[in-house]
């Protein structure tokens, strides 16, 4: 999963892509699909932002999590996508295993306890 002008393939683990079908769903079922629609193409748009720079302003380092973890909070990339979600509550936690690509550990609600959910978390090769 690449952007044309992403430097980085961009690898939603197994644990990861599951978050996204369960985010599409709970906005689905509270707000509607436009809602949901809008959410998703919200999560897109931070995934694009992350391929074309890891590192970019407003990422941070998670060594509390892992070794090379980073998190990035997708309201970070509410201008680029041209979002109407007022207040999107959710981020992005990944880290590099090779110079080429990003793995996508979770995409997790910013309100849950991180603590209970770090073993999720550090699956690496699953896809």
């Amino acid at each position: 999963m690449s952007a044309p002008d992403a430097r980085y393939t961009l690898r939603p683990t197994h644990v990861a892509r599951q978050d996204l079908i369960d985010i599409r769903r709970y906005t689905r079922r509270t707000y509607g699909a436009r809602q949901a629609n809008a959410y998703d193409a919200l999560i897109r748009q931070a995934f694009k932002d992350i391929a074309a720079d890891p590192f970019r302003p407003g990422s941070r380092e998670r060594p509390e999590i892992g070794a090379g973890v980073r998190s990035y909070h997708i309201s970070l990339s509410r201008e680029r996508a041209g979002s109407r979600i007022k207040a999107p509550r959710h981020f992005v936690l990944y880290y590099l295993p090779s110079d080429s690509e990003i793995a996508v550990s979770r995409v997790i609600h910013d309100a849950r306890d991180l603590p209970r959910h770090i073993p999720s978390v550090l699956i690496s090769a699953e896809n």
